[in-house]
């Protein structure tokens, strides 16, 4: 059995939440409760010695996932259809482009913004085992890179229905997450962003993206 662990309030292992609905795989959810640092206590250690989510166990193959991009390849590989990652050599080359400037260019900038100004996460400015502390700096330059993101994004949404290729993938999931993530650095799409909030709206009518 596949077992997914899981926090409902933490954008990383929505990704994974959603993918798994759009493959429609059946698995276990497992929720660390981030709040009270569950990720850092020795239980969860075992399970994944990052300490961080999502970490996806599949007890037939006897692997243990700890991040995205393996939980992502091994779903497309274990589950291929519906194709997320591409199928041609051009589309799978776009796809991991597109991802890859999403992840750095949205979700790390939010990131940056928000676990370098949040009193909760003092010496917390970065996930995983180790402490980090805080650099100020790294907040207000977190802020700019998250609205240049949209900038970037509105303008590639301009005469297309998805980010990357011609079909729905896992950049349109990553994209989703990080923009709906960035409210908590109170940054969202505006009306400077009419391209992006169309498809951030076509996008809602799919049914994992509630998840």
């Amino acid at each position: 059995m596949i077992t997914l662990y899981d926090c409902a309030t933490a954008p990383s292992p929505r990704r994974a939440r959603i993918l798994l609905a759009e493959k429609g795989v059946a698995h276990d959810t497992v929720n660390i409760d981030l709040r009270s640092n569950e990720q850092l206590g020795d239980a969860y250690r075992q399970v994944n010695p990052q300490c961080t989510v999502p970490a996806l166990r599949d007890a037939a193959d006897g692997i243990l996932l700890a991040d995205n991009a393996a939980i992502t390849a091994w779903v497309e590989a274990r589950f291929p259809e519906p194709p997320l990652l591409g199928i041609t050599p051009a589309e799978k080359a776009e796809i991991a482009s597109w991802n890859w400037r999403t992840e750095f260019e949205g979700l790390a900038a939010i990131a940056e913004a928000m676990r370098n100004s949040a009193p909760s996460l003092a010496n917390r400015a970065l996930t995983g085992p180790v402490d980090y502390a805080q650099i100020p700096e790294l907040a207000q330059r977190g802020l700019a890179r998250v609205q240049q993101f949209f900038v970037t994004l509105n303008a590639r949404l301009a005469d297309r229905e998805f980010i990357a290729t011609d079909r729905f993938s896992v950049v349109d999931i990553t994209a989703v997450v990080a923009a709906d993530f960035a409210r908590v650095v109170k940054v969202k799409p505006g009306e400077q962003h009419p391209h992006l909030m169309r498809w951030r709206e076509a996008m809602a009518l799919r049914p994992s993206m509630s998840l």
